[in-house]
């Protein structure tokens, strides 16, 4: 079972006043990756576009995926 950690375990960002809405879970993890992927395109890294495309594609064949699995549980 995976313990579910908070802002003070985290290691990366220091624990910071909240001075606007309370981010989700989801909204705090995109961000970050939406960060990341600008740091690492900018130092030439990796491509944001290339890497968008793939994530694209990615979450294509997972809901395709999930949509099969729902439909062969229905038969």
């Amino acid at each position: 079972m995976r313990k579910k950690r908070s802002r003070e375990d985290d290691d990366l960002v220091p624990p910071r006043k909240i001075t606007g809405k309370e981010l989700s879970e989801a909204e705090e993890l995109s961000a970050r990756l939406d960060a990341l992927v600008e740091m690492l395109d900018a130092k030439g890294v990796i491509s944001e576009k290339e890497y968008r495309r793939t994530v694209a594609m990615r979450l294509h064949e997972v809901s395709k995926a999930g949509a099969i699995e729902e439909l062969d549980e229905e038969l």
